[in-house]
Order: C-alpha cells, then structure tokens, then sequence
C-alpha cells in the first residue's frame, strides 16, 4: 500500500465503500446452537443429544454476562447472514481506515 499512487488508493476505499451491506442488515453477535433435555421418562432425548437444535444469539457487552435471545428456526439462516454482514462490515472499515492512515501520512487529501 505503500507504494501505491493516493489516486489507486482512493479507487480502492471507494470500491470497498461498494461493497459495504446495506446497514440495515448487520446484527453484532454470535449464534449458540443447543439441544435441551425434555426429563420426561422414555423420551429419545434421554439417550440421544436432545431435542433441538435450538438456536440462541449471544451478544456479550464488556463487564455483563452475555445477553441471549431466542432465534426461531426459520429466522436461523437470516440472522447468520446478518451475522456474516457484521463481520464483513468490520472487515471493510478497518481496510479503509488503514487507506486512510496511508494517506494522513502522506500528507494527502482524504
């Protein structure tokens, strides 16, 4: 990056500006999947892993313990997308923040 002309580097930060997610669509967390024992007698999950899966956001905030929220099944696929959204989002602002570094030291226009 060094090496590279401010004007390849401001192409760059905009195409990454492209591909953000639509912000609408980030979640911060994690998915907990988990399979629970009913205590029914003769029930299958007495022998198998339980029933489930069930799945569970973990959100954890810094001094609290982690915050759970009940995910219904068919909502799964969509809330790891927004998951995946977060991450890639993070992924982004931190390569344009460094674009952006690049060009503070070198005087340039932002």
């Amino acid at each position: 990056m060094k090496n590279e002309p401010a004007a390849t580097l401001r192409k760059r930060r905009q195409s990454l500006l492209r591909q953000l997610p639509p912000l609408k669509a980030i979640l911060r967390g994690s998915l907990i999947e988990r399979y629970k024992r009913c205590g029914k007698p003769g029930c299958k999950c007495a022998e198998g892993p339980g029933h489930g899966p069930k799945y569970y956001l973990s959100v954890s905030y810094p001094g609290l313990r982690p915050q759970m929220d009940y995910v219904p099944q068919e909502s799964h696929t969509r809330i790891a997308e927004f998951i995946a959204n977060y991450h890639r989002t993070r992924e982004i602002l931190e390569a344009i923040s460094e674009i952006n570094r690049e060009l503070l030291r070198r005087r340039e226009a932002l």
